[in-house]
Parts: structure tokens; C-alpha cells; sequence
């Protein structure tokens, strides 16, 4: 895993949003749309200013237009198989195409039926507590993003205990405690390079004494001995399952989407080893190009269960097909 580096979460302050949001003003959904306008800020200049250039002083595109719309979407890292898929949809469609907006509106309703099998029901397990395993390569944003997931459990009422089984990584533990903190949740530790698999156990000893709701599991994303972290990772999990019988119920790998197509990459090994049920995208925050949303969901169908646009709490949002696409433009 040595090959994917370690990224300072972005900052993007002067990001513009544009006025004219169909959106309405004032509500939580509008504050939520506002914020991820302001995330998509790359990605919706390639996608707004660009296609009105391919209208510049003409009525219709053409064979080198749409070229050059796979071009953008491309370079918005929505990936060459389903940027490709697009355009052959759009191509089929070009002789309606007589300005602009009539190619956004059509490029719009593509990219939502990419995303109609998208499962967006978060499912509650029938009994306590709710596990869910924490998976993703080091500079992720993963212990940000454990922290976020369990505010927002902590703000629905639900109690929630964190284990931290990222054992090797130095100050891991004490990042997870701050957080642990922060969220209002309690946490579980043992030494540093303790076995990972023995935190968890623990972690749902305790958690099935105390009648906790939610456990998050944190886990390491790099091992520095001769251990394969995959391996390690398959041991939480048997461990898990094998204290409590269906656990875990989520497998939440954690994505940076600042490194494009290598989150695919980083997505596929993931899944091949441990069948991952959801992904959370952080650092959508303005530099990052956010077609590799739909590009990760349309090549691997694994829901995408939550977007980071930013480092606040709040900006760690379950993901809304319609709202997210309804922002590209």
C-alpha cells in the first residue's frame, strides 16, 4: 500500500458559489446543498463553462464536440469506461441538442440513471449493537471521518463506542481519543501495537455490557512489518463475527478523492477482500475534481454512503444522488 501518499486534507476558502440555486433558502437541505456546491467548485466549471464554449457561435454540436465533452468529463475523473458509456448515450441524442442547457439537462438525466440502483436506505440491524468496520489506506481522512460518523450517531440519541484497533500507526490512538471525544463517544484502547483484532473484541464485550448502540471500529491502513494488511483486516473481521454472530454489519471503506482514479484502485482491492457495503469520499472540499463519485459508484455498484466537503462535522454528509448531481451544474 506503500504506493498511495499521504494527502493534507484540503482547505478551499474562496470557492464562489453560484447564485440562482434552485434550491430553498434557509433550510437544512439548502444549507447542505450550499456547502456541497462549494465542494463541486472544480468539477461544475468543467462542467458548466466548458459545455457553453461547445455552443460558442453554433446551433448544434459535432462529431468533435462530443470528443471533446469525453474529454471534460474525463478530466473531471469520472473515469474513461463511464465517460465513454456517457457519451455514447448523449451521442444518440445529439440532434436535439441546440444549446448549452439543452446538453447539461441531458447530461444530467444520464448521470441520475447511473446512480438509480444506488441503494440509499441506511439499514438498522435488529439487535445492539450496530457494528461497523472502518477500512482505508493512511491519509484518508479515516479517523476524521469515524469522528464525524459518530457526532452524528450521537445527535440522532444513539450511544456509541469507538475502538481503536489502528495499533501501529503512531499518535493513531491518541487522534481517535480526541475525536472520541469531540463526538461524545467512548472509546476503547489498548498499547500501542497491540493486536488490533484483540481491541475489537474487547470493544464488543464492552459494548454488549453497557447496551451501547453503535460500535465504529477503526483499523490501521498500512502495517510496517511483514504482515498483509488485508490479512489483518480479514482477522477483525472473523474476530467480530465470530463474538457477535452477523457482525459487522457495515464495512465502511474510507476514500480520498483528491487522489482520482487511484481511489478506484484503492476501492477494487478493498472490496476483492473484505465485500465492502458502503464508501465515504472525504476532501470534496473544493480541489478535489468530483466525478470520481461517479465514477467509483458506476464502476464497483458499492453505495456511496457519505461525501466530506469539508473538515466541520457538518460537512460530512449522507450522500443524496439527486442533491449531489443537482450540484455539478
Amino acid at each position: 500500500m506503500g504506493w498511495f501518499s499521504k494527502k493534507k486534507e484540503s482547505e478551499n476558502k474562496d470557492a464562489s458559489i453560484p447564485e440562482n440555486d434552485s434550491q430553498p433558502e434557509n433550510t437544512p437541505r439548502s444549507s447542505l446543498f450550499q456547502r456541497l456546491k462549494k465542494g463541486l467548485t472544480k468539477t461544475r466549471q468543467i462542467l458548466t463553462t466548458d459545455i457553453d464554449k461547445l455552443f460558442t457561435g453554433k446551433k448544434k454540436i459535432d462529431a468533435s464536440d462530443i470528443e471533446h465533452l469525453e474529454e471534460l468529463l474525463i478530466t473531471a475523473d469520472i473515469g474513461v469506461k463511464t465517460a465513454t458509456s456517457l457519451i455514447e448515450r448523449i451521442s444518440h441524442e445529439a440532434e436535439r441538442l441546440t444549446d448549452a442547457e439543452s446538453l447539461k439537462t441531458l447530461l444530467k438525466e444520464e448521470l441520475n440513471k447511473v446512480f438509480e440502483s444506488q441503494d440509499n436506505v441506511h439499514r438498522k440491524s435488529t439487535g445492539k449493537p450496530h457494528v461497523i468496520l472502518v477500512v482505508g489506506v493512511n491519509g484518508v481522512g479515516k479517523t476524521t471521518t469515524i469522528g464525524k460518523v459518530a457526532a452524528k450517531r450521537r445527535a440522532k440519541g444513539e450511544s456509541v463506542l469507538i475502538a481503536a484497533s489502528d495499533t501501529f500507526r503512531a499518535a493513531a490512538i491518541e487522534q481517535l481519543e480526541v475525536w472520541a471525544s469531540r463526538a461524545g463517544a467512548e472509546l476503547v484502547k489498548h498499547k500501542e501495537n497491540s493486536d488490533p483484532a484483540a481491541v475489537a473484541y474487547d470493544a464488543l464485550e464492552a459494548a454488549l455490557a453497557r447496551g451501547t448502540d453503535t460500535v465504529i471500529i477503526d483499523t490501521a491502513g498500512r502495517i510496517h512489518t511483514k504482515i498483509n494488511l488485508m490479512e489483518e483486516l480479514k482477522k477483525i473481521r472473523r474476530t467480530v463475527a465470530k463474538r457477535l454472530p452477523g457482525t459487522p454489519h457495515e464495512i465502511l471503506l474510507v476514500l480520498d478523492a483528491t487522489t482520482g482514479q487511484n481511489a478506484v484502485s484503492q476501492a477494487t482491492l478493498f472490496h476483492e477482500a473484505l465485500d465492502v457495503t458502503g464508501i465515504a469520499l472525504t476532501k470534496l472540499d473544493g480541489t478535489a475534481r468530483g466525478g470520481i463519485v461517479v465514477g467509483i459508484y458506476d464502476a464497483l455498484r458499492i453505495p456511496i454512503k457519505y461525501i466530506g466537503v469539508g473538515e466541520g462535522i457538518e460537512d460530512l454528509q449522507e450522500f443524496d444522488p439527486a442533491l449531489f448531481v443537482d450540484a455539478l451544474f
